[in-house]
C-alpha cells in the first residue's frame, strides 16, 4: 500500500509534530492511535483481495508492505520536512540502503561528502561496491568546485549529511544541491542530527532525505527506525535515459513506466513497492509507536538540546587542555556563516572537541564523568560520550582519520537535556582527573556555572513559522 500525499501545512512545527497526518479511529475514536500488532490483514472477500493485489483497492495486505501504525509516522515525518511522501524502515542504515538502491545499479557512479557516518561511509565503499557502483569523497565539502569536478557520465547522485557526526562541520545545502541539479541529478542529504525542526533540506533544494530515526526523531534511545523521505521536486521525465528503471514501461503497471503512473512520485514508490517491500527493512508497529511519541516532543526537546550544547562548547573553548572545539555556533568555527544561514535555530547537539594530550588524555577524561554515558548512541535525551578514534572509526588508518580531523584526542558529545549546570560540573571532572592533585584546579566557578545555566531556555519555546 503507497502512502497517502500528505496535505499542505496549515500550522506551525510544533502543532504539526502533534496532529500531523492524523486520521481519527473510525472504530473506536481513540485520539491515540492505535499500534496494528498483525502480520496481514484481512479482505472482505475474493474480490477485494484480488483488488488489493492488483492496486485498484489501495488497503493492507501485509505489513512488510505496509501497516496502519507505520504509516502514520510516514505522514507526520512528510509534513515536517514539508515533503511528498516519507517510507517508514528498520534503521538509518536501512534508510540510505533503499535511497541508494531506488536510484543505482550496477556501473553507477556517486559523489559524497568525505564528512559522513561510518556505516554510510562502509555502505558505500564497500556494499555497493561489491554491486559494481563507485563512490568518490569530497574532502571539504565547502568546495563546490570539487563536487562539480568529481561528477563522472555515470554518476547517478549526491550525497552529503546537514550536520556530520562527529565534527559539527555544516553543509552548504543549497550549494551542493545546485551543483547536484547541474549534473542532472538529485542530492540525498541525511537530516538525522539536524531533524526537520532545524532545517529542512527540501526548502533548501535537496531531493531526497533520510534519516536514522533511532536518533532525535525517537530522541529516547528505545528503538530503532529510519524514514526515507521525498521531496517530489526531482524531474526524473528530464532525462530518462539516465533513469530507464522509473521511465521504462512496467507489465505490472499495465504497460507505463513509474514516471508514467506516478509522476513526480516516482521514485519514492519504486523505493517503497520494488526496494523496500523486497529486501524487507520493515519497522516493528510497537517502534513506529516508540517514534510517533518522541515525534509529538520533538521541538521542544532539540531546541534544549542545541541549547545545551552551545553552552557547553563555549565552556569547553574557555578550558586551557583543550585544543580546539568543533561547534558551529561558536563565532569561531569555519562553519559559523553557514550555521547562521541554515540553522538559525542552533546547530544542533553533536559535536566534538580536542584534548592536547591525545588518546591517553581521552581515556583519563572519558572514565571521570558520571552523567555522561560512554556509549555509541546520538540524539539521546541523555547526554553521551565517545572517543572516535578507538571505537566508531577505529576501522580507518590513522592517516585516514588524520586527513578528517579524527585526532587521537578527540571527544564526541552528544549533549542532552538534563541542567545545562550539572553537565558542565560532570566535565569539571574529567578535567579534574587530567590536572591531579598536584596541580590547581582551573574548573568552572559557581558564577560561571551559573552564567552558562541562564544561557539555556528553561521552559521557553521559540515562536515558529509555518
Amino acid at each position: 500500500m503507497t502512502n497517502e500525499e500528505p496535505t499542505a501545512p496549515q500550522h506551525g512545527f510544533a502543532t504539526e509534530q502533534v496532529h500531523g497526518g492524523f486520521v481519527p479511529d473510525p472504530a473506536h475514536g481513540a485520539r491515540v492511535p492505535a499500534i496494528h500488532m498483525s502480520s496481514g490483514f484481512l479482505f472482505d472477500d475474493f474480490d477485494q483481495a484480488r483488488d488489493r493485489f492488483a492496486g485498484t483497492d489501495d488497503g493492507y495486505t501485509y505489513t512488510r508492505l505496509g501497516n496502519p501504525t507505520n504509516a502514520d509516522v510516514e505522514r507526520r515525518v512528510a509534513l515536517l520536512e514539508r515533503s511528498a511522501e516519507a517510507i517508514l524502515v528498520g534503521s538509518g542504515q536501512a534508510a540510505a540502503t533503499v535511497a541508494f538502491l531506488g536510484l543505482l545499479q550496477a556501473g553507477d557512479h556517486v559523489v559524497s561528502a568525505r564528512s559522513i557516518y561510518e556505516g554510510t561511509r562502509g555502505l558505500l565503499l564497500q556494499n555497493l561496491g561489491r554491486l559494481g557502483i563507485e563512490v568518490d569523497f569530497v574532502a571539504d565539502a565547502r568546495d563546490l568546485d570539487a563536487w562539480a569536478a568529481a561528477v563522472r557520465p555515470n554518476t547517478k547522485a549526491f550525497f552529503a549529511e546537514t550536520i556530520p557526526n562527529p565534527k559539527n562541520d555544516v553543509l552548504d545545502i543549497t550549494g551542493v544541491a545546485d551543483a547536484a541539479h547541474r549534473a542532472g541529478v538529485p542530492l540525498i542529504v541525511d537530516n538525522t542530527l539536524a531533524t526537520p525542526y532545524l532545517v529542512r533540506p527540501v526548502e533548501h533544494g535537496a531531493d531526497i532525505v533520510v534519516h536514522s530515526a533511532s536518533k532525535f526523531l525517537s530522541g529516547h534511545g528505545a528503538g530503532l527506525g529510519g524514514v526515507v523521505v521525498d521531496g517530489g521536486t526531482f524531474d526524473w521525465s528530464a532525462a530518462p535515459e539516465r533513469w530507464t528503471h522509473l521511465t521504462t514501461p512496467e507489465r505490472s503497471l499495465g504497460g507505463q513506466s513509474y514516471v508514467e503512473r506516478f509522476g513526480s512520485r516516482a521514485f519514492v514508490v519504486f523505493a517503497r513497492d520494488v526496494i523496500a517491500s523486497r529486501i524487507g527493512p520493515t519497522p516493528s508497529p510497537f517502534n513506529a509507536f516508540l517514534l510517533r511519541q518522541g515525534i509529538e516532543t520533538l521541538s521542544l526537546r532539540v531546541e534544549r538540546h542545541s541549547a545545551n550544547a552551545l553552552a557547553i562548547a563555549e565552556y569547553l573553548d574557555q578550558q586551557p587542555e583543550v585544543t580546539s572545539v568543533d561547534h558551529a555556533g561558536l563565532a569561531s568555527s569555519p562553519y559559523h556563516d553557514l550555521a547562521q544561514r541554515y540553522l538559525p535555530r542552533g546547530a544542533g547537539s553533536v559535536f566534538a572537541f580536542t584534548l592536547a594530550g591525545g588518546e591517553a588524555a581521552a581515556r583519563t577524561f572519558i572514565d571521570a564523568v558520571e552523567l555522561f554515558s560512554r556509549m555509541t548512541h546520538l540524539g539521546d535525551v541523555r547526554s553521551l560520550i565517545l572517543h572516535p578514534a578507538t571505537t566508531t572509526h577505529a576501522g580507518r588508518t590513522p592517516e585516514e582519520r588524520a586527513e578528517q580531523g579524527i585526532g587521537d584526542g578527540l571527544i564526541r558529545l552528544s549533549v542532552g537535556i538534563e541542567d545545562v549546570a550539572d553537565l558542565v560540573r560532570d566535565l569539571d571532572r574529567g578535567f579534574a582527573a587530567l590536572r591531579g592533585p598536584s596541580r590547581e584546579a582551573r574548573g568552572a566557578t559557581a558564577s560561571e556555572v551559573a552564567s552558562l545555566a541562564h544561557t539555556v531556555p528553561q521552559g521557553h519555546v521559540i515562536a515558529e513559522e509555518v
